[in-house]
């Protein structure tokens, strides 16, 4: 089974630079989750799957109380957690794109993906 939690929007403090760490910026993440599909049909109840609701409480914690200089470390930090705490997760891949980057020049957002599986 995958699911997707699409689109989030977060309020962070992650950058290189001190003006990003102190004024905070927009990010907006996108996580897929993928579990062992040999085990769909025994799902009845939310306790046999993996509660979404949870899964955003998660990132809602790293990206708006923890602070990162990079994206890269952002996505470490989600996928770490997500396997640490969802046992029924077998991969996931983050998406975070950040629409307000320090380039002098006109792009609409830059993103990261990242993807991790259970050992």
């Amino acid at each position: 089974m995958k699911i997707s939690l699409n689109e989030m929007v977060f309020y962070g403090f992650h950058g290189v630079f001190a003006e990003e760490r102190s004024l905070g910026q927009r990010f907006i993440v996108s996580l897929n989750l993928t579990t062992n599909h040999a085990h769909d049909k025994e799902i009845h109840k939310l306790e046999d799957t993996v509660d979404y609701t949870k899964v955003y409480a998660v990132l809602k914690d790293i990206m708006e109380s923890d602070q990162f200089h990079l994206l890269e470390s952002v996505a470490n930090a989600i996928l770490d957690k997500v396997l640490e705490e969802f046992p029924l997760v077998s991969q996931a891949e983050v998406f975070i794109q950040k629409p307000s980057v320090a380039i002098q020049g006109s792009l609409k957002s830059v993103e990261i993906t990242m993807q991790r599986s259970r050992n």
